[in-house]
């Protein structure tokens, strides 16, 4: 059963962009890990400062194969990087756990 990683990621009014091209710099570094399923990063359309990585993988045992790997380290390994004006991305992030209860295939 699919499984569905949301992480929750609170930004720094006017540092969403940086958030983008530093996901957009590691794109496809998951790609290859064993049930790896898919990828999306949301940026919202709103007035929230919360972006959401959504990640889905085969089952809980995949996901945990990711983050103790060495490539979930070093992709990760920038994280905390300030912006050019010394600034930090972001200010907190959540783990968020799903299954897949219900759905369609369009």
């Amino acid at each position: 059963m699919t499984v569905i990683k949301i992480n929750a990621i609170t930004v720094l009014e006017g540092s969403g962009s940086e958030l983008a091209q530093r996901f957009a710099a590691r794109a496809g570094a998951v790609d290859g890990q064993d049930g790896f399923e898919g990828f999306e990063l949301l940026r919202p359309t709103d007035d929230r400062n919360q972006w959401l990585v959504i990640t889905r993988w085969r089952d809980e045992s995949a996901f945990q194969g990711w983050v103790s790997s060495p490539a979930f380290a070093h992709g990760h390994a920038g994280a905390g990087r300030p912006t050019a004006e010394g600034a930090p991305v972001s200010v907190s992030s959540e783990l968020w756990s799903f299954d897949v209860a219900g759905g369609s295939a369009g």
